[in-house]
């Protein structure tokens, strides 16, 4: 056995371990909301704060491990070659997925170790063929390198999220399998336009594809908020009622000020939708866009799930 290999078996021991008892698991909250806060300039590539400020990437890592997430995103969701192209750094895909995997697992072995480290893949930023000019062959490529660099990092699973497509959400699925046949991976759509996905895909039609591929949990992200996630994760539930869900929706839509979008759903109005998204089927509860720590904690809390606050 390589150890190449050894690693992705150990993963998948991880995740069984999660796995193995009935309670909720609680996934983390947005990094991108917490990085504008920070000092993160709209249009900057979020990933170049993992080499440039690194400390603030562990900061906002611990505040959701103190929350109580068992399960972390790393600094990566733009961190395939067609997206980094926008902004010039296509040739850092190595050193940004890398550096983020490990940033993650130190945070997390300084917590105790006993969280997942998962390895966040996002939309290539493309359509895909024959609607767009990404051709599958592409796709697969671009989230392969980026997959497998996430695994060289030391990720114990890998995180496919926001994804509107099921051309493109199979490529990396698919990508990730060719970089590890082993290493657990959750998948996610976000179903942001009448309870489809932008590119109409229904929650029926996606959980019986990702269930085709494999992949060991999927559900929804992102949307509109939790309003609209938990009818979908409803939907998800009766027909494959044996699968993992994952539901992690935005805390609601955002509202303009002074040039930035601001979440109004505070924290008790998502610890309220965190039970009604275990009571849909969500076995993995989590936040996206406009949450914070205290939302996730508030989250936790009512989960049963909760963290230590005073952690370092």
């Amino acid at each position: 056995m390589t150890h190449s290999q050894r690693s992705t078996a150990a993963a998948r021991a991880r995740w069984e371990r999660l796995l193995s008892g009935d309670a909720p698991i609680l996934a983390d909250g947005a990094m991108g909301t917490m990085l504008f806060a920070s000092g993160l300039q709209f249009g900057d590539p979020p990933e170049v704060w993992n080499l440039t400020q690194p400390d603030v990437i562990r900061r906002i890592h611990r505040g959701y491990l103190e929350a109580g997430a068992r399960i972390l995103l790393t600094n990566t969701f733009g961190g395939n070659r067609h997206r980094l192209s926008l902004t010039g750094h296509e040739n850092r895909v190595a050193e940004f997925n890398r550096t983020a995997a490990i940033l993650l697992r130190a945070e997390v072995d300084a917590h105790g170790g006993d969280a997942l480290v998962a390895g966040d893949i996002g939309p290539s930023g493309l359509i895909m063929a024959p609607l767009g000019t990404l051709e599958r062959d592409d796709a697969v490529s671009a989230f392969e390198e980026q997959a497998r660099e996430l695994i060289a990092g030391g990720v114990d699973l890998i995180w496919i999220e926001t994804m509107s497509d099921l051309a493109e959400i199979t490529a990396a699925v698919e990508a990730v399998r060719r970089a590890s046949a082993d290493i657990p991976i959750i998948a996610t759509m976000t179903f942001d336009t009448r309870g489809h996905t932008m590119m109409g895909v229904k929650p029926e039609a996606a959980v019986a594809a990702l269930a085709a591929v494999g992949v060991d949990a999927m559900g929804g992200n992102c949307g509109n908020g939790p309003d609209e996630i938990v009818p979908v994760i409803e939907r998800m539930h009766a027909a494959a009622p044996g699968v993992t869900l994952v539901a992690k929706s935005n805390v609601g839509m955002p509202q303009l000020v002074d040039t930035r979008a601001v979440y109004l759903a505070d924290a008790a109005t998502m610890a309220g939708w965190a039970s009604r998204m275990q009571a849909a089927g969500a076995r993995i509860v989590g936040a996206c866009c406009g949450s914070t720590p205290e939302h996730l904690a508030a989250m936790a809390g009512v989960l049963g799930v909760a963290g230590d606050s005073t952690a370092g």
